[in-house]
C-alpha cells in the first residue's frame, strides 16, 4: 500500500515562499514518477510539477520559474519549493506517484497517469 504524506503548507503573503515535502513509504520511490498537484473548490485537480525517475522535471507554465520540484531518493521524499507566491496559487496541494508518466513541455503532470495520492496540505496566499 503506497503511503504519501504531505507537509509544509501554510499561510503566506503574496511574494513569499513555502517548501512542501512529501514523505513516501511502501513502494519503490526511486523508480516512480512523482508529481505535485493542486485543487481549489469546484475546480479540477491540476498538475503543477513532475519529477521523472531519470531526474527530468517538468512544470505547468503557470508556475515555471517560480516553483522547483526535487526529490531525495535516499530519504524517499519529494519537495516543492514555491517562490514568488501569488493569491491564485492558493489551493490544496497533493503529491502523487505513478509507475510511468509522460513529459509534455509546458504542462504539468497528467492527472490520469497518477493513481496513488496523499491527503494534501493547504497553501493560502493572501494579497
Amino acid at each position: 500500500q503506497v503511503q504519501l504524506v504531505e507537509s509544509g503548507g501554510g499561510s503566506v503573503q503574496a511574494g513569499g515562499s513555502l517548501r512542501l515535502s512529501c514523505g513516501a513509504a511502501d513502494f519503490a520511490f526511486r523508480y516512480h514518477c512523482m508529481g505535485w498537484f493542486r485543487q481549489t473548490p469546484g475546480k479540477e485537480r491540476e498538475g503543477v510539477a513532475g519529477s521523472m525517475d531519470d531526474g527530468r522535471t517538468f512544470y505547468a507554465d503557470s508556475v515555471k520559474g517560480r516553483f522547483t520540484i526535487s526529490r531525495d531518493n535516499a530519504k524517499n521524499t519529494l519537495y516543492l519549493v514555491m517562490n514568488s507566491l501569488k493569491p491564485e496559487d492558493t489551493a490544496m496541494y497533493y503529491c502523487a506517484a505513478a509507475p510511468f508518466c509522460t513529459l509534455t513541455i509546458g504542462l504539468g503532470p497528467a492527472l490520469r497517469e497518477y493513481g496513488d495520492w496523499g491527503r494534501g496540505t493547504q497553501v493560502t496566499v493572501s494579497s
